[in-house]
């Protein structure tokens, strides 16, 4: 009672209630995904079609490299990365991953700039990157199966890029408006129309022989592209032109294979991809499943991988397809007498193996099917970030409005609308300026660093947060009397470390670009500017961001 009780005849009090430590009771996110969605997500993540295969097309750049060397080696080192995760996921399993276990073990600031910068604002520049690939394994081999080869050219013009962008978008947008259950379905169903597609390209490629490759390859090329002898012409370009012999198939030599480890994790370091969603995700509190989640995809996609280069090698020609590979790879250099004769477009290998059948319907059938491997995948552009977004919001560093969750199906709906309105703009400015297609190389090296400062955090927080860690079930995975996880962060922090030094070190990655390190430093700035302003607004409004980073968001 207060002296200004009306009972006493004083004027009403003022019922003022002190701000909650979160912005709700409750986040109002479901667990909608199954272990079996999280395999699913992660080996789309770590995709061997829209990922591998194009990665894959610049082994030139190390000629001595072996691939299915390099691969195994990253598979390898990229599963204590997983180790590292799962025991994150475990001790704090919460809808946000790199973001709130960065912001609880070594505060909020460090959290907020490098999950923001990493799983937000970099997402933007992902829009035009997908698009491309949709544009090289979608418009362009369907288009030029049709008997409409030219217009390939207009899918690689300015107004052709934005387009493609914008459907990549929208596609992306419309599938995390699903919700995590509708989401999963169509994930499902195109990981699995995707899987039989990939296995009618191991029956083909099996069935037939090098011989019957060369000669349909050279009918194909010429029925489409009027191009004469298109095989003999492609060898010829690579080793005169390019002077460039790719090795015969193999495991060896370990060095130059080794070179190409970084080149394979903008395919294979992407198993964690989910980390955001675990909050969303039945039985995230146990290490078993939250580990075989991301352990399996990882390892599926190797699996694929290898079988691929082994299928590739008896009937395409390993050496031959490398040499495609680098003829594409240098196309942008090749004098016009030399580019006339070979093809014009990505050899996407579905292509090349439906080449194989001298029936447009069924190659266009084939396309389709592993298509499906892009529109499983795309929504994994938006989805993971999103939960980036609204778990900041949730933690009141962004408005609360970026915390909203749709009834139906518990979406973040305005976090997806600041992944989307972004992302269309700068895909505009992608496609019509050409020195910003240069500022966005730096973007798979920036996600990585955001994985560096988790692994750090992994590493350190039996010493930072004893208390959380000795509660945690990862405490208890021990190998000769050594915590596995920690030991596994330092691992990965080894892995990171070393692909950032080759990435910023070696021009062969095509990613050394000083002005997109200058745009990426840029957008670590924006991600300051954003946490300073949100201190500021939030003390004033009597709210401590220091408060909540020190505690576990709420189910």
């Amino acid at each position: 009672m207060t002296t200004d009780d009306p009972r006493l005849g004083g004027a009403p009090a003022l019922q003022t209630e002190a701000p909650t430590l979160f912005l709700r009771k409750a986040t109002g996110l479901v667990r909608g995904w199954s272990q079996r969605d999280a395999i699913v997500y992660a080996c789309l993540a770590t995709n061997i079609v829209t990922l591998g295969w194009y990665e894959m097309t610049y082994q030139s750049a190390f000629p001595r490299g072996q691939l299915i060397t390099s691969i195994l080696i990253s598979g390898v080192w990229v599963s204590f990365l997983v180790v590292a995760y799962a025991g994150l996921i475990v001790t704090i399993p919460r809808a946000g991953g790199d973001y709130v276990w960065q912001s609880r073990i070594l505060g909020g600031p460090v959290g907020f700039v490098f999950a923001a910068t990493g799983w937000w604002f970099i997402l933007w520049l992902w829009a035009p990157i997908y698009g491309n690939i949709l544009t090289v394994q979608f418009f362009e081999p369907i288009a030029a199966t049709l008997g409409f080869p030219g217009a390939a050219t207009w899918f690689a013009g300015h107004s052709g890029i934005f387009v493609v962008s914008l459907i990549t978008i929208a596609a992306a947008g419309v599938l995390v408006s699903l919700g995590m259950s509708g989401y999963g379905r169509v994930q499902k169903w195109c990981f699995a129309g995707g899987l039989v597609g990939f296995g009618v390209i191991v029956i083909l490629l099996l069935a037939f022989g090098h011989n019957s490759f060369i000669s349909s390859f050279n009918r194909e090329a010429y029925s489409i592209f009027g191009l004469r002898d298109a095989y003999q012409a492609t060898q010829a370009v690579s080793t005169r032109v390019l002077h460039y012999s790719a090795p015969a198939f193999g495991f060896g030599p370990l060095g130059p294979s080794m070179l190409l480890v970084p080149m394979m994790m903008f395919y294979l370091l992407w198993p964690n991809w989910g980390c955001t969603l675990y909050g969303e995700i039945r039985g995230a509190s146990d290490l078993r499943r939250s580990f075989t989640g991301m352990f399996a995809g990882l390892w599926i996609t190797i699996g694929l991988s290898v079988i691929f280069l082994l299928i590739v090698d008896k009937t395409i020609g390993y050496r031959f397809w490398e040499q495609a590979n680098a003829v594409y790879a240098n196309s942008a250099s090749l004098p016009a007498a030399a580019s006339s004769h070979v093809l014009p477009i990505w050899p996407y290998p579905a292509m090349l193996a439906g080449w194989l059948v001298h029936n447009a319907v069924f190659q266009v059938v084939l396309l389709l099917l592993m298509s499906l491997w892009f529109f499983g995948w795309v929504g994994t552009l938006f989805l993971s970030s999103t939960r980036v977004i609204f778990a900041a919001a949730f933690d009141r560093v962004l408005p609360d409005g970026a915390a909203t969750v749709s009834e139906k199906r518990h979406v973040p709906v305005w976090s997806l609308v600041l992944m989307l309105a972004p992302a269309a703009i700068l895909s505009a400015v992608y496609a019509y300026w050409a020195k910003f297609v240069t500022y966005t190389l730096d973007a798979t090296l920036v996600i990585a660093v955001t994985y560096l400062v988790t692994a750090i955090a992994a590493f350190v927080l039996p010493w930072v947060k004893p208390d959380l860690w000795r509660a945690s079930p990862a405490s208890r995975l021990k190998l000769a009397g050594i915590p596995v996880v920690p030991a596994a962060a330092l691992i990965t922090i080894a892995l990171i470390v070393f692909d950032l030094v080759e990435w910023l070190t070696n021009s062969a990655y095509g990613v050394n670009n000083t002005g997109s390190l200058v745009f990426m430093a840029i957008l670590y700035l924006l991600a300051i500017a954003v946490y300073v302003v949100a201190r500021v607004v939030r003390a004033r409004q009597g709210i401590d961001l220091s408060l909540i980073h020190r505690e576990i968001p709420v189910e």
